[in-house]
């Protein structure tokens, strides 16, 4: 590989770093998987960097991470632990009983979503918390629009279930 290719890739995956560990560590809900997942994640798409067409290299990675998760998983399941503070803000200012039921209202949701199938809980990682676009969604999933948009609904729907106490 060309150093100038190098330069390009660092430049254009490099900033997407936090959103491939974002997804792999709600994805494969263990921080030494997620890490493991980028990592190799990271390699595959430089190994693979000539065959990226330009266009959005979020996106590209996004892909390469849910690809590995999957790799991963037909091996292996994913642990049931979750850590939260890796993804939470920390305010000093905030009292304390504030952010002991912040925590609570976060924990009720990391449960639930995890009580989520993974087709449903990928779905609303990559859009409620990537923020991805349905069409991103389409085809980092590899699936139809109109099966993101099914999906989403269905994993929205599951999750005011589960939040209210009924099993997804």
């Amino acid at each position: 590989m060309l150093e100038s290719d190098l330069a390009a890739f660092e430049r254009l995956t490099l900033p997407h770093l936090d959103a491939a560990y974002t997804l792999a560590r709600y994805l494969t809900r263990d921080p030494h998987d997620a890490d493991d997942v980028v990592q190799d994640a990271f390699l595959r798409a430089l190994k693979y960097w000539g065959s990226f067409q330009g266009g959005d290299a979020r996106a590209w990675l996004l892909t390469i991470v849910r690809n590995v998760c999957h790799a991963m998983w037909s091996g292996k399941k994913p642990a049931e632990e979750f850590d939260e503070e890796l993804h939470g803000a920390d305010d000093a200012v905030e009292a304390a009983d504030a952010r002991a039921l912040r925590a609570d209202t976060r924990e009720t949701l990391r449960q639930a979503l995890d009580r989520l199938p993974l087709e449903f809980r990928e779905m609303l990682v990559l859009r409620e918390i990537q923020g991805l676009s349905y069409e991103e969604i389409s085809r980092i999933a590899g699936v139809p629009l109109g099966t993101v948009m099914s999906r989403l609904s269905r994993a929205r729907a599951r999750l005011e279930r589960a939040l209210q106490g009924v099993t997804p």
